[in-house]
């Protein structure tokens, strides 16, 4: 390998590096921007038959009707 190709390779290399940093450095910045518009996705709720579970606090047990 001679000095042109190592000079090349070095400026392609360093190119990469920073175009790959300015990418990320965009998505980040979209991102912010657009995160408040989006709503999130309940992947749960998306399969029929399937339901979040969790158990219930003593308050929500509390405020329930005691007739059932």
């Amino acid at each position: 390998m001679d000095i042109d190709q190592a000079s090349t390779f070095l400026c392609g290399s360093i190119l990469i590096a920073l175009g790959i940093a300015v990418l990320g450095i965009l998505i980040v910045f979209l991102n912010n921007i657009f995160a408040r518009f989006w709503k999130p996705v309940q992947w749960v709720n998306t399969i029929p038959g399937m339901t979040p579970r969790r158990f219930a606090t003593e308050e929500e047990l509390a405020k329930t009707d005691p007739k059932l």
